[in-house]
């Protein structure tokens, strides 16, 4: 049955965010509360390896599962993202690629 109009108006701007979310029951990892406000990208990203690695539910390959994951997460936050803590996820997507030995 189609939604209407304001059952989806309900539930993407009453209540949490759709991406909100997403984040939080992504088929993809079970992340580690609060990683993505570490200011470590080696640590945000080998957390998000280890998550993606003892996923059950992800769909695709861990690396993958692990790295758009944090892309969503980096263009969830757009342009009320700061820089300096845009480029700490940046750096924390070649730690990424580093970890899986993709360099």
């Amino acid at each position: 049955m189609p939604q209407s109009h304001t059952d989806h108006h309900a539930r993407t701007h009453g209540g949490k965010k759709w991406s909100a979310d997403v984040t939080e029951h992504s088929d993809a990892l079970d992340l580690q509360k609060d990683i993505f406000e570490s200011d470590d990208p080696k640590a945000i990203a080998l957390s998000l390896k280890r998550s993606a690695e003892h996923s059950k539910r992800r769909k695709a390959e861990p690396y993958r599962s692990a790295m758009s994951m944090l892309t969503f997460y980096i263009n969830r936050a757009g342009k009320n993202l700061p820089a300096e803590r845009k480029h700490t996820l940046e750096k924390a997507k070649d730690e990424l690629r580093a970890a899986f030995g993709r360099t």
